[in-house]
């Protein structure tokens, strides 16, 4: 299984076209959803005790994996976050998995540790935290806001050890991620809920009432969105930054979505505040132009989160005693993949000019969106979007019709769009942000809805 064989080199070669092929494909096809029953017809007994051989493993992968799945970065999928590698991070990444890198210690992995921390150098620089500040790249959003509360928790610990709280407690919105409320259940933390306001934002003003109603004892954290999932809003950054300094507690951003837009200049000053956190996180894979799976999550003071995070084990001295900078000192990880190199290479490529261009791109087809729903009389847009994110209602539909023109889209291969709720009903929700989605992709999904 481990030699390189005249089979094996076809077989990599067989497999780089088909990853060129599909580079080269525009469109691409959207994919399609399987069943059970298709996907056992196609895939049952692919694991065997003589095994396939490379081609007919090679076939079912193409032939009947593949079409039951979505392709994310499709330029009409716009339900969820959309998905939109660069070519470049496509290929680096090929390149990473056959390096064979171990990416937790510096002693084993200094290179691509030195390439990972100068794009983390450049969100922190774009965030204005201070030198010094740094972290680490960890698998998505819901490890790196983990990992952030894990260290705030214990930096609340260490600064109360003569007097520890019956519980600890984190204060979070409504419309803050739900890998919020599953961190806080890991670390069986309390969440202490504040309401947002009519835009779906959490406001200083808003917390500083919850916490004096209240009172928390054990409140460690504060948990504010900086483009909230559902609604892409921007919580109120400086308000809420105040509030943690006067009360010394610890400030996470979640941003897995929309920080990256810090890469653009002109909406920079939308996320004033996020100089004072303690902590951010912001995905790679959504806005900033990675292969999944990827969250560069950043710390004010790193050497908090080493405290929180660093290993102790007889073979891991070797390491620890070099004090070198280590990945797996500031995330619950410890065998890690190089995933922030992709990232790096991309931005080594094309620049971080072209990043910001990007990004506006996606913020200004988002206005001309907002623009088309409003001369639709049959649509209504239920708020501003803060970045790209849009909500929108088809007059008069039900939560059926809602449900049946998302099922259409899919069925035909035309788009991916998925309706959530807002105040408990169905509306429409799509995201923008794939450089290659145009006006006319938006219109076809809008005419669909005449």
């Amino acid at each position: 299984m481990h030699e390189l064989t005249d089979e094996t080199e076809r077989l990599a070669r067989e497999i780089f076209e088909l990853v060129l092929a599909r580079q080269r494909t525009d469109p691409l096809p959207l994919g399609g959803i399987g069943t059970r029953e298709s996907l056992q017809r196609g895939l049952g007994g692919s694991i065997t005790p003589d095994g396939l051989g490379r081609d007919e493993a090679l076939r079912r992968f193409t032939e009947k994996l593949m079409p039951a799945t979505i392709a994310v970065d499709h330029p009409r999928y716009l339900a969820f976050i959309p998905h939109a590698p660069t070519q470049e991070s496509v290929f680096i990444d090929l390149l990473v998995s056959a390096a064979s890198i171990y990416a937790g210690s510096w002693m084993e992995a200094s290179g691509a540790v030195f390439a990972e921390n100068q794009a983390l150098d450049w969100l922190a620089e774009l965030a204005g935290y201070p030198a010094g500040a740094g972290g680490t790249f960890v698998p998505g959003g819901t490890l790196g806001n983990l990992a952030a509360l894990h260290a705030a928790r214990e930096t609340a610990r260490m600064r109360r050890a003569g007097d520890p709280p019956a519980r600890w407690q984190v204060a979070v919105s409504n419309e803050s991620h739900s890998s919020i409320v599953q961190a806080l259940r890991v670390l069986d933390i309390d969440p202490v809920p504040v309401p947002v306001d009519d835009h779906f934002r959490l406001t200083g003003e808003a917390l500083a009432r919850v916490l004096e109603e209240r009172q928390p004892a054990g409140l460690c954290a504060v948990v504010a969105s900086a483009g909230s999932t559902n609604a892409g809003a921007i919580d109120d950054l400086a308000g809420i930054a105040t509030i943690c300094e006067e009360r010394g507690v610890w400030l996470h951003v979640d941003g897995a979505y929309g920080l990256a837009a810090l890469a653009s200049p002109a909406k920079r000053a939308a996320f004033a505040g996020i100089e004072r956190s303690d902590s951010f996180i912001v995905d790679p894979h959504k806005w900033l132009f990675g292969p999944y799976d990827s969250c560069a999550l950043l710390y004010r003071d790193p050497a908090l989160a080493r405290r929180a995070h660093t290993q102790s084990a007889d073979y891991l001295d070797v390491i620890n005693e070099r004090n070198d900078w280590n990945p797996a000192d500031y995330a619950v990880q410890l065998s890690r993949r190089a995933r922030g190199l992709p990232l790096w290479f991309s931005l080594a490529v094309h620049g971080t000019d072209a990043y910001s261009a990007a990004v506006d791109r996606a913020l200004a087809l988002t206005a001309e969106t907002v623009a088309e729903i409003r001369r639709r009389p049959e649509l209504e847009l239920l708020l501003e979007p803060d970045l790209s994110v849009l909500l929108f209602r088809r007059i008069g539909w039900s939560d059926a019709e809602y449900a049946s023109w998302s099922d259409a889209l899919i069925g035909s291969g035309t788009a991916f769009v998925v309706p959530s709720r807002v105040d408990g009903r169905s509306v429409a929700r799509m995201v923008l942000l794939n450089p290659r989605t145009t006006m006319v992709d938006v219109r076809l999904v809008l005419d669909s809805m005449r």
